[in-house]
Order: C-alpha cells, then structure tokens, then sequence
C-alpha cells in the first residue's frame, strides 16, 4: 500500500485524509489498514508512540462500521484524558464526509453531566479513560450490547498506571463477538498476561525491533556530580538555541524546582506535574503545543497522554529504572523522518542504571562534554548574527518609526552598533559563563563494544569523588540521615525492585501497616509488590516493583503523613539496613 488512495478504503474517507495532508502510510498503517479490512481477527500490534496508530486502527473500523445501527460500535481505551480527546478528535475528523458516525470522549477530571449529554444524543464511537468509561458502564449510560471492536490504545501505559482491574472488568462486560485490537509500545509480561487472557489468537504486528528505540534519535549522555546537574542542563539548554523539548525528572518536588529556577533565569519553559489542577495543566500542555513555551520540564506520569510533534530535544535530568520507559520517553522526539536528540543528565552513581538501558536499547549511548562558557556564548552570539541577517523586515507598521530610530542612532559607528546590540542581548550571559568551570567527569568506561553482550551487574568505574561528592547534592531534609545509612551494611537492591526512602518514620507514627495503607492509597494497583521495609526514627525506606516505583513516587510526595509534608526519593544503591520494621516498632513500643 503506496498511497491512501490505493488502500481500498472508502472515497469519502480518501478525501477526509487527504485533505489533514496524509499521503504515504506510515509503516504501522501500512501493515494494519490492509488486515483490519480484511480480517475478524484480534490484532496485537507493537508500535512505539507518534507512529500513526490511531488512523492505523480507525481508518478501516470507520470504512467497516455500521451507520445505521445507532448503538455504540467502538469502544477506544487509552491512559490519559489528553490521549482520549485527540483519539476522538482525530476520529472525527476521518469521518469528515461520512454521515451521522457521532465521537464522544469520555474521561475524568470534567463534570460527568457534559458527556452524559453527548452521550445521550448518541454515540457510535466512544474514546475513554478506563475509570470514567467503568464508571458510565456501572450507570448503565454506556450500552456495550453492539460493541463490535474494542481498541486497547497503548496498553503498556495503561497497565502501568495501575488500571488492571478497570481493564479487566470493562472486557467482561463486552460481548465475546467483539475483533480486540491491541496497540502498545512494549510487551512487557503484564501486557503479554493481559493478551493471553482475553485476544484470541491474535495476528501481531511489529514495527521496528522490540524494545528498540527510534534509529532517528541519537542517544548522548553527560557525565557530572550530582551538585552539577542543573548547570549541567542550563548549559546544554543555552548551546542548543533552537531547543524545543521536554526535561523529565522522577518526582513532582524536583519538576516544580527545576521549573522554577529555569523560569527564574528566563527560559521559555514550565512545569508539568501532580500538584496542577486539570484547568492549569490545559493551559501549560496548550502553550508548549503551540510552541510558545520551548522547555517543559515534567514527571514520567504528568507527560503521559502530550502528543507533541516536531521536539528536537529529550533530556533525562534523572534516569528511569524501567529501561522501557527510556524508549516511551526518547520516542517522543525524532518521529516521521525527522531526527531528534536524547541526553542524559547522569552522576557517578547511575553508571549501572544507563548500561542496562544501552543493553535494552541495543543501541550505544555517546558521551559528550557539557560545553564550556565560552562554547556557550559563541553558539547564542552566532545564532543571534543568524536571526538578524534572515529577519523579515517588511513590517509596514515599523517603517513609520525607521526614520527617527536612524536619526537617533546615526552618530554612532557601525560596529559599535553591533557591539552595543550584543552587549545588551547578552551581558548576562557573558557574565555567568566568563568564569565557568569544567564540570565534566570521565565518561563510563566501556566493558564492550557490544552492548547486548555486556553482563548485568559488572562493576562501575567511578569517580574519584565516589559516592560522597554524590549525596552532598541530596534534599537537604535527607543529608543526616544519608550519613546514618552507610554505617549499616550495604547491598544492591532485589532485581526488579526499586527502593523508595521517605522523610517520615516511627517518629512520625509510620509503622508498616500504614505505610502499605500509604502505598495503596497512592496506587490503584493492589498486585504491586513490596519487598523489605526498614523504619527509622526520621525516615522509611522499602522496596517496590520499579514499573510503579516513579508513580508512587510522585503521587507520596507533597503528600502529608503525621504533619509532615512527605518527599520521596529513590535510594537504589541502598537497602533498607539494620533491624526488620517489626523490631524497630516493638523499640518504639518499649520506650513509650
């Protein structure tokens, strides 16, 4: 299939697509159009993000949908309310030129009332959220009786968002005729237990390598101490003068600082996480669609859902402990033939972590060097001659001022002129960088050049400076604390498992009943494992699976726990050392 118009999907949708620009189906379209048309079949369908998916399945349900029969057909499920409403705007917009074939959105975070209209004014496909499209099901205001497809609309990111159950119930209430259409980044064993379960024998479909990134995103990373992370980042922001992408950190605490102080230096940037209510994050994910803010600095959970097309930059401030959600992350940028350019941000103590993702990437990631002040200046300072030379000077209502503006700025030289206009531009920049220092590390040193053969868990060259020119960068509440912890005995953590510390321990009340009563308030999954668990008087650390350790984590933290405000942080080198939690209660027990 060349082209849409030799496709053999209906004329009316051939127009539809035309006119949004579509010519040449991307490879997911390719394959999947051609067997949706064709075929009853349950479709697995392993794609990264930004590949064409959602025309892939709705171009030939909407070409083989049943426009008189006014019960809902369609029941489209993805992660995020953001997702959920571009599905259903990208649906209604192929069904342009074909009649009465109505989309509703159904999601949370809005008044029910809205979508309870829409839906009573008839719906033929619906896109949902799991928990509002189980909550209307419940309410009886969602008939499944002549659902014909359902469309599990990235399933990785549904099931790492804890949404099993609703999953689980909603395709039991769905008649067993329905074709399941399953699309997803990854196949991870819960994915994989999900489509066991209830596809049957399912035709897969896989674009690219599984588990691979995209070949048009260039993996780099930079090697700093922790206390040289956010200069590490401002530098690599100011030589990129055309940036335009996304700073991922692990916790809301962190994304709101780093935000800040970007926002504070003058970038065009903000900050996208948990503490936003749903009008405030419409208004910043808007903004950096539309290009008018160039840096959005967000959590793993925050980011799920933003679909924005034409990034240039992914910079990892903090490593991900799922290797896949690297790949959901760096697949952002570099989509439909454009490049794109992936940096991470590591210190001494995150070797370990960026060669496992290298392996699972299949691909090398490069070092390079945060650059110099004066690298810096130089790119601005070129990038600024650039601007003005190709600037478009045909503004008629500026002419009206031209001639004073001249007359007032005649009697100096030249190329005074241009020393001026730089000087303005750039003062504060040339003062913060005419002093800067290297603050580049060794790069890791490589045990092979082939990284799918290098073992697990070799040992990691580390700086001179080790781990204690690490922890000095720490969240201040935890410095003491840090120091305790290496008089006990240390191990690296279960495999599978991340460590999470918190800022609250016996002294605050927490004891290991409440703190599981914590992790499942802030976690809708109840088959998350925990491992050890170890109260101090001032803080808890305990071990979780990693695929929801960077959700809990900024879900706890800004959280409140005994009148304290909870901070959660990862601590993957440690493991909760000394006495079980249980002895630590039974001293705390004693002593009252």
């Amino acid at each position: 299939m060349e082209n849409f118009s030799l496709s053999g999907l209906r004329p009316e949708i051939i127009r539809a697509v035309t006119e949004l620009g579509f010519v040449t189906p991307t490879p997911v379209q390719q394959q999947t159009i051609p067997f949706l048309l064709e075929n009853t079949t349950d479709l697995v369908a392993l794609a990264q993000t930004g590949t064409g998916k959602t025309a892939a399945f709705g171009l030939p349900i909407l070409d083989k949908i049943d426009s008189n029969n006014r019960l809902p057909q369609v029941l489209v499920l993805s992660p995020t309310r953001e997702l959920c409403m571009q599905i259903a705007s990208d649906m209604a917009d192929y069904s342009k030129y074909l009649p009465q074939i109505p989309v509703v959105a159904v999601y949370g975070g809005e008044s029910i009332e809205r979508q309870l209209g829409a839906l009573k004014r008839g719906a033929l496909i619906i896109a949902g959220t799991p928990g509002r499209t189980l909550d209307l099901i419940k309410r009886k205001k969602i008939d499944t009786s002549q659902i014909r497809w359902l469309v599990l609309d990235e399933a990785d990111e549904m099931l790492n968002m804890g949404f099993r159950d609703e999953l689980e119930e909603i395709i039991n209430k769905l008649p067993e005729t329905r074709q399941t259409l399953l699309f997803s980044a990854t196949m991870p064993p819960d994915v994989k237990a999900l489509s066991g379960n209830y596809l049957k024998n399912p035709h897969e479909i896989q674009i690219g390598e599984r588990n691979k990134g995209s070949e048009n995103v260039s993996h780099q990373y930079t090697m700093v101490h922790a206390s040289d992370k956010f200069e590490a980042l401002r530098r690599l922001i100011d030589v990129n003068p055309g940036i335009y992408g996304i700073v991922f950190c692990r916790t809301r605490t962190d994304t709101k600082s780093i935000g800040d102080k970007l926002m504070q230096l003058g970038f065009s940037a903000d900050a996208l996480h948990g503490d936003l209510s749903q009008a405030q994050r419409d208004y910043v994910m808007n903004r950096f669609r539309l290009g008018h803010l160039k840096i959005l600095v967000a959590t793993d959970v925050a980011a799920r859902g933003l679909d924005v097309t034409g990034l240039t930059h992914i910079i990892n401030f903090e490593l991900p402990d799922d290797p896949e959600i690297y790949i959901h992350r760096t697949g952002r940028t570099g989509r439909a033939g454009a490049t794109g350019t992936a940096i991470s941000i590591i210190h001494t103590r995150e070797t370990r972590r960026l060669r496992d993702i290298a392996r699972f990437l299949g691909r090398e990631i490069t070092n390079i060097k945060v650059p110099d002040g004066m690298t810096i200046c130089r790119k601005q300072l070129f990038n600024l001659a650039t601007r003005i030379e190709t600037a478009d000077i045909s503004n008629e209502q500026a002419d009206s001022f031209m001639e004073e503006i001249i007359r007032k700025l005649e009697w100096i030289d030249h190329g005074e002129l241009i020393r001026r206009f730089m000087a303005l531009e750039f003062n504060r920049m040339l003062e913060h960088y005419s002093d800067s220092r290297d603050i580049n590390l060794a790069p890791i040193a490589p045990k092979s050049r082939n990284y799918e053969d290098r073992p697990g868990r070799q040992g990691d060259r580390r700086s001179p400076m080790g781990d204690r020119g690490d922890r000095r960068s720490g969240r201040e509440s935890f410095q003491d604390r840090d120091r305790d912890r290496d008089r006990g005995p240390k191990r690296q953590n279960n495999k599978g498992m991340s460590i999470l510390e918190i800022n609250v321990g016996s002294r605050q009340g927490v004891s290991t009943k409440n703190l599981l009563s914590l992790i499942n308030q802030n976690l809708r999954d109840r088959g998350i494992q925990i491992g050890d668990i170890f109260i101090d008087r001032q803080s808890t650390r305990f071990e979780i699976e990693k695929r929801a350790a960077s959700i809990l984590a900024e879900r706890m933290s800004g959280s409140e726990f005994g009148g304290v405000t909870v901070f959660a942080r990862f601590a993957d080198d440690y493991v909760p050392a000394g006495k079980p939690a249980e002895k630590a209660e039974r001293r705390k027990k004693k002593r009252q």
